[in-house]
């Protein structure tokens, strides 16, 4: 059985949705996998949304192990690193206590759902682990409501969710696999129109994230991102894609890809949940 190793930080109700969905699709014998342990970055009694989470995943049955990120630095009075600086000591070290809580699973697979911290190259390279981002290849850094502003900002045709391969260096690891979606045309372009009567910047002062534009955008995205993970773990399972010994992303023949396309996939799986 193909193993998976789930990290999350469990704050909310995108990292139970994700591991709630995944769970229920290995459950139904639609992903021929199994969860073999599920970290988080946070002990009970800290958020009650983790709290939910963690109860969660004791419901299903999965292996859990916990160590509070926020404690242990605490621990050690440091600060957290700004994205972009150079990784701490401690937080090599914090790293290093996490796989030895691992040390006993051998994961074909790892995930990152809802992970909010930036790994060190040694845990890294330990797992490949890969992570969602909410753009397409190419598309923009940054958290989702970045992403979505800066596609709004540049006039953008097309959007779309990847996994890619998570390196010390933030959302700059290869594509693993994507999906795309156009955000002009049909329900899109009455939206864009608004956008361009008034300045971006006017519409970000007086709407926000509001904006029907902004709302639609990211409503064809978060229909996407379940399906993408779940797809992902499918492609892998089934040797269609792999990563090498360098890290690199192979196809099922072993020749080096520049990411796995999976809209058709995602597309008839997003048809599907609509009719």
């Amino acid at each position: 059985m193909y193993r998976v190793g789930w990290f999350s930080t469990g704050r909310g109700e995108g990292s139970r949705g994700l591991l709630q969905a995944t769970q229920q699709a290995i459950t139904s014998g639609d992903l021929q996998a199994r969860i073999e342990f599920v970290f988080c970055s946070r002990e009970r009694g800290e958020t009650e949304a983790t709290d939910r989470y963690l109860n969660m995943v004791e419901s299903y049955g999965i292996p859990l192990a916990c160590f509070s990120y926020q404690r242990y630095r605490r621990s050690k009075g440091e600060r957290t690193p700004p994205p972009g600086s150079p990784i701490p000591q401690w937080r090599l070290d914090y790293d290093r206590e996490v796989m030895a809580r691992l040390k006993d699973f051998r994961p074909d697979l790892c995930i990152l759902a809802g992970y909010l911290l930036i790994l060190g190259p040694e845990m890294a390279a330990t797992y490949n682990p890969i992570n969602l981002h909410p753009a397409a290849p190419g598309g923009p850094a940054g958290i989702w409501q970045d992403v979505i502003w800066t596609l709004i900002e540049t006039g953008a045709d097309t959007s779309g969710a990847m996994m890619h391969l998570a390196i010390p260096e933030l959302d700059e690891g290869p594509v693993v696999t994507y999906c795309t979606f156009p955000i002009r045309g049909g329900e899109f372009d009455k939206h864009w129109r608004d956008i361009q009567r008034r300045s971006v910047e006017a519409v970000r002062n007086a709407e926000g994230e509001k904006h029907s534009l902004f709302k639609l955008i990211r409503h064809h995205g978060v229909i996407r991102e379940v399906p993408l993970v779940i797809a992902t773990v499918r492609a892998f399972s089934q040797k269609r894609i792999r990563i090498g010994p360098n890290r690199e992303i192979l196809d099922g023949e072993g020749r080096p890809i520049p990411g796995y396309d999976l809209t058709e996939e995602i597309d008839r799986v997003v048809a599907q949940s609509e009719t």
